[in-house]
């Protein structure tokens, strides 16, 4: 199934309508997560940068790029910096991104397009677990890294 042409036309209505989903998509995950709010310290930039990488990510896996994995695990690497994140934020992020696009995306939101994001959201979430055990085999959580 090709869900690409569908998301990108969701993507469409939302630039059309001005609408940046980052801000209510902040705003709904921090209300989910008060704690993770510091571990952002410039909130603006790292916003900007999750939602645009998130939605690439999800419609890169819609088109089979190959870029998208090296990505995800390098980001999920990262991540390891902040300490073991629970996968339910990863989840939960993942998901609300998806649901602001249609809020914003309104009527041009279809049957079509949150199915093709869902799709490839829970394709992206199963990624991000690949990474994080492929990581945690090679590298456990605790493991002294050489000094750089």
């Amino acid at each position: 199934m090709n869900d690409a042409p569908a998301m990108e036309a969701s993507l469409v209505a939302v630039a059309d309508a001005g609408i940046d989903i980052r801000h209510a998509l902040f705003d709904r995950f921090f209300a989910a997560f008060p704690d993770r709010r510091a571990s952002f310290m410039i909130v603006d930039a790292s916003s900007r940068r999750m939602t645009d990488e998130t939605l690439q990510m999800m419609l890169g896996l819609a088109k089979g790029e190959g870029w998208v994995w090296p990505l995800v695990a390098e980001l999920v690497f990262t991540h390891r910096a902040y300490g073991a994140l629970p996968i339910a934020e990863y989840d939960a992020f993942i998901d609300m991104t998806v649901e602001e696009l249609g809020a914003a995306a309104s009527a041009a939101w279809s049957a079509a397009a949150a199915a093709a994001w869902q799709r490839q959201a829970e394709a992206l979430k199963a990624m991000i677990r690949q990474a994080r055990a492929e990581w945690e085999s090679a590298m456990p959580v605790g493991t002294p890294q050489p000094a750089g």
